[in-house]
């Protein structure tokens, strides 16, 4: 299932500054970032479900935001990118350095 992840943290203190990490991090461990604040996650529902309550423990709620958009497991009809930053393909090859 395909999921894009974005979010908004509020980096008016110390704590929100934390906060935009720590989240920022978590989306890396599991999706490919694709615009600054901006990820993608072809994951199963299990995984999603365990990613996107520990993206809601880090947040504050009455400051920041994040939003899920579902594009299901027919995402590729539904993604159409245009300009810098070569895409990717999140079913191809995955190479490690």
């Amino acid at each position: 299932m395909m999921v894009i992840i974005s979010y908004d943290v509020s980096t008016a203190d110390k704590a929100g500054s934390t906060r935009l990490r720590k989240i920022a991090k978590e989306c890396q461990n599991h999706a490919q970032r694709v615009q600054n604040s901006v990820f993608e996650a072809d994951l199963d529902y299990s995984t999603f479900l365990k990613l996107k309550d520990r993206l809601l423990k880090l947040m504050d709620k009455e400051k920041d935001s994040l939003r899920f958009y579902y594009l299901g497991n027919n995402w590729k009809r539904r993604v159409e990118h245009v300009g810098a930053k070569k895409s990717y393909d999140p079913e191809g090859v995955l190479i490690i350095n």
